[in-house]
């Protein structure tokens, strides 16, 4: 059989939000640029969310170079694109924002920070392009194994059993970065929360949906609080409210749906 020509391979759209990065998310970009990733394309999208600790000012000098070079590298194979918001809106706000501008067949949400490993990708990759799901989550703990600080991860899996409860699914990690979506899927879902509430929403709207959600283990390097995590109790109670709040609509919907 013939080999596909490389612009006849499906794209993947790697969406990384922003906010007070300006130590890591250059060597962050550097390790998705050299992501291999078999029988895929790949597209980059960035998204600044009013960053207000300089790294601003490194990504507009950074876009105005890339502006002047041509956002793809020698061969062609990535492309780049900068986006800026004009005030601090949160997390999902900066992925609606991602996700509105992405092309491809596939979206992959990666964190600026460098906790989650894009080596990581074509496994990720794996059950979308052999047709067994429509949406992949990675998974922090596979076997087992707790990852991370211990509170974050006792609240971790308490939302994710919580949510689990609401939507009827059998997730181990909930709160995972790591979300890869067919692009018709995510185009499909209208999301609304502004900060970390986008993982419970998705998650809970994709299960009203009835489309398939899998998992894959992936490697993971908690960073500590002092050198940068933002998610806090507020952010947990708010969290929960999510699960509530999307949760139960999708859990009635999921009893509603026919079975086949």
């Amino acid at each position: 059989m013939p080999t596909p020509s490389q612009s006849d391979l499906p794209i993947l759209c790697v969406v990384i939000p922003v906010y007070n990065e300006r130590d890591t998310w250059r060597e962050l970009l550097a390790r998705v640029e050299r992501a291999e990733l078999p029988g895929c394309r790949k597209r980059i999208i960035l998204v600044d969310d009013a960053s207000t600790d300089g790294t601003r000012g490194q990504l507009e000098e950074f876009a105005r170079q890339q502006q002047a070079q041509g956002a793809s590298p020698p061969g062609g194979e990535t492309n780049l694109r900068v986006l800026f918001h004009d005030r601090n809106r949160g997390k999902g706000a900066a992925l609606r924002t991602g996700f509105a501008a992405a092309e491809g067949d596939f979206i992959i949400v990666q964190d600026a920070d460098l906790e989650y490993d894009p080596a990581d990708y074509p496994r990720l990759l794996q059950p979308l392009l052999a047709g067994q799901a429509d949406v992949v989550y990675g998974n922090r703990f596979g076997k087992g194994r707790a990852k991370g600080y211990l509170g974050n991860y006792l609240a971790n899996r308490f939302l994710t059993c919580l949510s689990n409860l609401t939507t009827g699914l059998r997730l181990t990690d909930m709160e995972t970065c790591y979300k890869v979506f067919r692009r018709e899927v995510l185009q499909s879902v209208r999301l609304e929360q502004d900060r970390f509430g986008f993982e419970p929403e998705i998650t809970a709207k994709l299960a009203a949906s009835g489309v398939r959600v899998m998992e894959v283990p992936i490697s993971y390097n908690a960073r500590t609080h002092q050198e940068g995590k933002k998610i806090g109790w507020k952010d947990g109670l708010k969290a929960t409210w999510c699960i509530l709040k999307y949760g139960l609509p999708a859990r009635f919907a999921s009893r509603r749906r026919p079975r086949c």
